[in-house]
């Protein structure tokens, strides 16, 4: 046996929670329910998502319409906020009083 060891009487070196040999924290109740919770909420997931309702056939393009109506309505309120054209002729007809040359 080392006398370092002897004389350290297994202490933990440095900061006791960080680092590479840090003191290993003890587990609550709380946290092991914690943890299998949300197992079982993961593996609840995995069998949901395993086995897909549509077919590759009927997912591709499904959503396709809804995308297009969403992209519709967004152009059509950017173009809401955008002020409508004017043209030249609408602001300087104040200026057309009478169409004749003096």
């Amino acid at each position: 046996m080392f006398l370092t060891a002897l004389l350290r009487r297994n202490r933990i070196p440095g900061r006791q929670w960080i680092g590479k040999h840090r003191r290993p924290r003890s587990a609550s109740l709380q946290a092991q329910r914690n943890t299998v919770r949300r197992l079982e909420t993961e593996a609840e997931n995995h069998y949901w998502l395993s086995a897909p309702h549509l077919s590759a056939e009927q997912e591709y393009g499904h959503a396709a319409e809804r995308r297009a109506a969403a992209f519709r309505a967004i152009r059509a309120a950017a173009r809401a906020r955008f002020p409508p054209h004017r043209a030249l002729v609408d602001q300087l007809s104040h200026l057309n009083v009478t169409k004749k040359w003096t």
